[in-house]
């Protein structure tokens, strides 16, 4: 019915508008209603109905190739920017340790949930099957960002995709669920782990005092400055991942099976390499006191809703036993994360948090985290920044696994 880019992005943000704003909402209905739907999966669903109902066609939109090639690289510098990774290191080992433990039991999780999911039924992981899931592990250890170059990257099929998306959302929040169970029994569970608490106190104190000392009004000058070096290193990235692509096709084509003939993967990977470089300038990591990461932000919910509206919502009908791939891909990395947590006696924080920032991403690891206290809550973010550091990496990594084990077994 609708076919012009400029309707549907104009409905695309009326959608999102009315998420964020009913989320935000006191009304006791709307405080109900999100208590059990998640508003990052109405970003994705109430688009999709607009394709699966036949109001749009979102297969024949420019709009995510848009989003994707301009702001899924734009929002991956200002949200890696904004990160000061010294700071974040300075949590103590025992954070970076849980955080790299959730990163390391997606990555290996992924691989060994194939392998028993062929062993009860082979037909669950037989052809793309793994294409799909990696882009679950984009999004399990970066985020929305990851997860759609993980798509272009491997070259997965739309209707796959929409599947993949539904198990993505649906067990991460399973996951979400638990966790906030578990924060609301955090001293039982820290007496269980024989965890010291003490940093958990000091961090509480700290995070406070950097947030208010830091706090200040937004000027336009802060704005270009941000839209300057989102967009300035995204440039940057095209213009070298249009060099290096063709010329590995051309002198050494059977490297395509990695996907480095992919000029959009050269493009993921070179602007997050120089966000990192960026982030390591105070003049840089000081655009998160201009709002650098909340608009990355909403790059990556307009993004988040362009890929909604390729969904078919009915795809997961089609294969459900895709849930059991990710249920065990998840229990896979809860059992690592609750083993490691114990043997370095690390705080259920720091667990929690750690897995959150990982499954969840920006999205969601500050709620995990404001769920022990509020002034905890950018301790999160910055968490789950790191991740959208390591998203691309780990996932790709992943997904060459993956395609290794389902070879093997095959």
């Amino acid at each position: 019915m609708v076919t012009n880019d400029a309707v549907i992005m104009g409905m695309l943000a009326l959608i999102l508008g009315g998420v964020f704003i009913t989320e935000s909402s006191q009304n006791p209905f709307w405080k109900k209603f999100y208590t059990f739907v998640p508003g990052l999966l109405l970003c994705y669903f109430v688009p999709s109905l607009l394709n699966t109902t036949g109001v749009i066609d979102g297969s024949s939109s420019n709009l995510y190739f848009v989003a994707s090639r301009y702001l899924l690289p734009g929002a991956l510098v200002l949200l890696i920017v904004s990160a000061d990774l010294r700071k974040i290191f300075g949590l103590g080992s025992k954070a970076i340790i849980m955080f790299l433990t959730g990163t390391l039991g997606i990555i290996i999780g992924g691989p060994i949930a194939l392998l028993i999911i062929n062993a009860v039924n082979p037909e669950l992981v037989g052809g793309d099957v793994w294409r799909g899931l990696t882009t679950v592990a984009g999004s399990w250890i970066g985020g929305g960002a990851n997860q759609a170059a993980m798509k272009e990257v491997f070259d997965v099929d739309d209707k796959l995709f929409s599947a993949m998306i539904t198990v993505d959302v649906i067990c991460a929040n399973i996951w979400m669920a638990i966790l906030l169970i578990m924060a609301g029994r955090q001293k039982k569970v820290d007496a269980w782990l024989k965890a010291d608490t003490s940093s958990i106190d000091e961090l509480k104190e700290t995070v406070a005092h950097y947030e208010k000392e830091n706090a200040r009004p937004i000027t336009t000058t802060d704005m270009m400055k941000v839209v300057a070096i989102a967009f300035g290193l995204t440039g940057l990235a095209h213009f070298f991942a249009d060099l290096i692509a063709p010329w590995i096709e051309t002198n050494a084509p059977e490297l395509a099976k990695y996907s480095l003939t992919s000029g959009f993967f050269w493009l993921i990977v070179l602007v997050t390499t120089f966000a990192l470089i960026a982030s390591t300038f105070k003049s840089a990591r000081t655009l998160e006191h201009a709002g650098a990461s909340k608009i990355g932000s909403a790059f990556i919910y307009i993004l988040v809703a362009t890929i909604g509206m390729q969904m078919d919502v009915t795809a997961i009908l089609d294969n459900p036993g895709y849930f059991f791939i990710g249920i065990t891909w998840l229990t896979i990395h809860a059992v690592l994360m609750i083993v490691v947590a114990k043997l370095i006696r690390a705080p259920l924080f720091f667990m929690a948090v750690g897995s959150q920032a990982n499954v969840g991403g920006a999205a969601s690891a500050p709620v995990v985290a404001a769920a022990f206290h509020p002034a905890l809550a950018p301790v999160g973010i910055l968490m789950a920044v790191l991740g959208y550091a390591l998203g691309t990496y780990g996932a790709y990594i992943c997904g060459i696994i993956m395609q290794a084990a389902v070879s093997v077994v095959g």
